[in-house]
C-alpha cells in the first residue's frame, strides 16, 4: 500500500468508533422520539471519520525527522486546499438546510444522492488516471486486479446514482411530468446495457485500456437515465430509497479504492439500510422491487381524470360545517398527504387538533408508508409541528379503526386513500394497501379543486361518496378557518 495512505492502528480504532456511531444513528432514526439523538450520533461519527482521514491520509512532509510518528505533521498546502473545499461545502450545506422548504425535502435528498454518485465517479476517475497516488498500482504501474473491480463497480454504481437522481429530482420538482416515459423495447435495452457494463468491467480486469474505463462510465450514466425515466410518480418514495441504497454502495466501493475503512463501513450501512427500506416500501405498495424498478407501476392512467371528475355528483362543505362535525365527534383521524406539505399546513393542523382535544375529542394521525414524495415525509412534517409521537400511527396499526371513527379528516392525501387500489384491476395503483377512510361515518376531504388528481394520475371515488364532504381550498387557509370556527 502507498506509504501516504497507510492507516495506523489508532486510525483503525477511530474508524471503528465512527462506525459504531453510524449504527447508533440508524437505530435512533428508526423512531421519531429518538431521531434527534440519532442525528447527533451521526454528526459525531462523521466528524471523527473526517478528522481521522485528514490526519492519516493527507501527505506527510518529506523530511522524516519532522513529526512525532503519529502522522500529525501534515503537508499544510494540501491540508489547506482540503479545508477550503470543506468550508465551501459546509457553507453551501448550511445555507441550503436553512432555506429549503420542507415540501422540497425530497428534491434535496435526490440532489444529495446525485452528489454522492458524482463524487464516486470523480474519485474513480482520479484513481484510474493516477493509480500510484492511491496505492493501487504494482511496480510496473499497472492497476491491481482487485482494484480494477472495485473501481469499475464504484464508477458504474456512482454514475447510475448520479443520472438516476437527476431524473428523480426533475420529476419531484415538477420539471418533468409524473407520468413515466415508456421507451419502446426498454427492458431489452436496459438489460443489454447492464450486461455490457458488467462484461466490460470483467474485461477491465484483463486490460486497463482507457476506452474500456470510459465506456463503462458513459454506459453507466446512460443506464441511470433509462432506469428512472419509465418509473411513474407514484413510485417516487421507492426511487428515493433505492437511490439512497445505490449511493451507499458507490461510497463503499470507493472506500476500498481509497483504503478508507470509514467509507466502507458507512457505505455498507447506507446501502443495506436503503435496500431494506426499498423492500419495505415495495411491500407497502404490494409490488415487487423488480417490477417497480422496471417501470411497471404508477404509469398508465386508465381511470377517470379531471374531466370525469366534474361529471359526478359531490357535496361541498364549509369550514363551519367541518368544525361542527369534528366538535361533535368522539374520535377524529387526520390523514395528511403531500397537499398538506405544499400548503405548509402542519403547524395550523396541530393547532386544530389541540382545539379538538380541548373539546374532548380524541385525535389520531394516520400515516401511509408512501405518503408524500419520500419515505417518512409526513412523519418529518408532523414532528416539525411538535405533534405528539403517540398520536401518530402507521397504516397497519390504525386502518381497522376507521370503521369506528366519526370523522376522517383527509388533508392533501389522494392516492393513499383511493379505494380503487382494492377494487379496480385496471387502476395503476391496484394492489397497493390504502387507508380505509371511506369506512368512517364522515369523510372531510381537503383539496384545492375537484379538477386535480393524485400523483399517480387517477381519480378518487371517495370524493363522490355519500358520507364525504369536500372542503375545496388551500389546505392551510381551510384549516385556519376551521380553527376560528372551533373558537
Amino acid at each position: 500500500m502507498h506509504e501516504g495512505l497507510t492507516v495506523n492502528p489508532w486510525a483503525a480504532l477511530a474508524y471503528l468508533i465512527a462506525g459504531v456511531c453510524f449504527i447508533l444513528a440508524l437505530r435512533g432514526l428508526s423512531s421519531p422520539a429518538s431521531s434527534q439523538r440519532g442525528n447527533r450520533f451521526g454528526m459525531i461519527g462523521m466528524a471523527l471519520a473526517v478528522l481521522t482521514t485528514l490526519i492519516t491520509h493527507v501527505p506527510k512532509l518529506p523530511d522524516p525527522t519532522i513529526g512525532d510518528g503519529w502522522g500529525l505533521q501534515l503537508d499544510t498546502a494540501t491540508l489547506g486546499e482540503i479545508l477550503v473545499a470543506i468550508g465551501i461545502g459546509a457553507a453551501i450545506g448550511i445555507t441550503t438546510a436553512r432555506r429549503i422548504a420542507m415540501t422540497a425535502m425530497p428534491q434535496l435528498v435526490a440532489a444529495f444522492h446525485s452528489l454522492v454518485g458524482l463524487a464516486a465517479v470523480l474519485v474513480g476517475c482520479a484513481a484510474y488516471l493516477n493509480p500510484g497516488a492511491f496505492g493501487i498500482a504494482d511496480d510496473a504501474g499497472q492497476i491491481l486486479t482487485v482494484s480494477r473491480i472495485e473501481m469499475g463497480l464504484g464508477v458504474a454504481i456512482g454514475a447510475i446514482t448520479f443520472s438516476g437522481s437527476v431524473i428523480a429530482f426533475l420529476k419531484l420538482n415538477g420539471n418533468m411530468g409524473g407520468k413515466p416515459i415508456m421507451l419502446p423495447g426498454r427492458h431489452v435495452i436496459n438489460l443489454g446495457v447492464l450486461a455490457g457494463i458488467l462484461g466490460l468491467i470483467a474485461y477491465f480486469t484483463q486490460d486497463q485500456s482507457p476506452w474500456i474505463f470510459w465506456t463503462v462510465t458513459g454506459l453507466s450514466f446512460a443506464i441511470g437515465f433509462l432506469l428512472i425515466i419509465p418509473i411513474g410518480g407514484a413510485d417516487m418514495p421507492v426511487v428515493v430509497s433505492m437511490l439512497n441504497s445505490y449511493s451507499g454502495w458507490a461510497a463503499a466501493a470507493m472506500g476500498f479504492t481509497l483504503h478508507n475503512t470509514a467509507m466502507i463501513i458507512t457505505g455498507a450501512l447506507v446501502g443495506s439500510s436503503g435496500a431494506i427500506l426499498s423492500y419495505i416500501m415495495c411491500r407497502a405498495m404490494n409490488r415487487s422491487f423488480v417490477s417497480v424498478i422496471a417501470g411497471g407501476f404508477g404509469g398508465d392512467t386508465s381511470g377517470g381524470g379531471a374531466a370525469a371528475a366534474t361529471d359526478r355528483p359531490w357535496k361541498r362543505g364549509s369550514a363551519e360545517d367541518a368544525a361542527f362535525l369534528m366538535q361533535q365527534a368522539e374520535q377524529v383521524i387526520i390523514v395528511p398527504g403531500y397537499g398538506m406539505a405544499v400548503a405548509q399546513a402542519q403547524h395550523v393542523l396541530r393547532e386544530m387538533a389541540d382545539k379538538l382535544k380541548e373539546h374532548g375529542v380524541r385525535v389520531k394521525y394516520a400515516i401511509h408508508p408512501v405518503a408524500g414524495r419520500m419515505p417518512g415525509h409526513m412523519n418529518v412534517l408532523l414532528a416539525e409541528a411538535n405533534v405528539p409521537y403517540d398520536e401518530v400511527f402507521e397504516l397497519e396499526d390504525i386502518n381497522s379503526e376507521f370503521a369506528q371513527t366519526d370523522v376522517a379528516f383527509v388533508i392533501g392525501a389522494n392516492d393513499v386513500t383511493n379505494p380503487a387500489a382494492k377494487t379496480d384491476k385496471s387502476s395503476p395503483i391496484y394492489g397497493m394497501p390504502v387507508l380505509d377512510v371511506e369506512k368512517a361515518k364522515t369523510v372531510l376531504f381537503v383539496k384545492r379543486s375537484m379538477g386535480g388528481v393524485g400523483y399517480a394520475g387517477v381519480d378518487n371515488d371517495v370524493f363522490y361518496m355519500d358520507n364525504t364532504m369536500m372542503l375545496l381550498a388551500d389546505a392551510k387557509k381551510m384549516v385556519e378557518e376551521i380553527v376560528k370556527a372551533l373558537g
